[in-house]
């Protein structure tokens, strides 16, 4: 890997070239509110936003709140995450989180990355999509996007997302992290894709490492 003043600078230009070709970004999981968005992205695990999308306003209708999911049962939460893959260990995630957050919390979602972790089905990727959007605190998103994207502009060359967050958290100005996630999410979505990048139109090739 280059030095860590090559890195900063290459992160710099990066983050650049992405705010250019992406200058309004925002989540594209639809929530109103701290705990729709914890919901939905524990939904998203291996799954779309988009299909996400499609389930989640029904599943609110029922449980909009943490007191109302911690009294669902599997049964009643099954049926309508069942389209968005592992549905039964979604369904229990989300009953054991809401009774977590009616137990210990007071119905509120907690605002900080240590309480946030300990609720079931929730990561540090998880977790930050929490800060960065309902709180607005900086936060690294460290989804699939994110990791392929990122060691293909050589930024890392590492494969754990843990790992990943924290060198990529040393190269990028704080303020930069939430809106970079978006960004480099949505690239890895629209063309730099896992099988077949589409380097031909991609906006970051001169610098990426990949390309060249």
């Amino acid at each position: 890997m280059a030095s860590r003043s090559v890195l900063k600078n290459r992160a710099r230009k990066i983050v650049a070239a992405l705010a250019a070709a992406y200058p309004e970004v925002e989540c594209e999981l639809a929530f109103r509110n701290a705990f729709e968005i914890l919901v939905a992205t524990i939904l998203s695990a291996q799954c779309t936003d988009k299909k996400v999308n499609q389930a989640t306003p029904a599943l609110f209708r029922k449980f909009p709140t943490p007191s109302k999911m911690a009294q669902a049962t599997p049964a009643q939460i099954e049926p309508l995450v069942h389209s968005l893959g592992l549905f039964k260990n979604k369904a229990k995630n989300l009953i054991a989180a809401a009774r977590m957050l009616t137990d210990e919390f007071n119905g509120e979602i907690p605002a900080n990355m240590e309480e946030l972790v300990r609720l079931p089905g929730v990561g540090r990727k998880t977790a930050n999509c929490v800060l960065v959007n309902a709180f607005h605190q900086p936060g690294i998103m460290c989804d699939t996007h994110c990791c392929r994207v990122s060691k293909r502009l050589g930024l890392h060359d590492l494969d754990d997302p843990v790992k990943i967050e924290a060198a990529l958290a040393e190269l990028l100005p704080r303020e930069t992290w939430g809106d970079f996630s978006h960004r480099i999410i949505l690239h890895g979505r629209r063309v730099c894709h896992s099988r077949k990048p589409e380097c031909e139109i991609c906006p970051l090739e001169k610098l990426c490492e990949y390309y060249h």
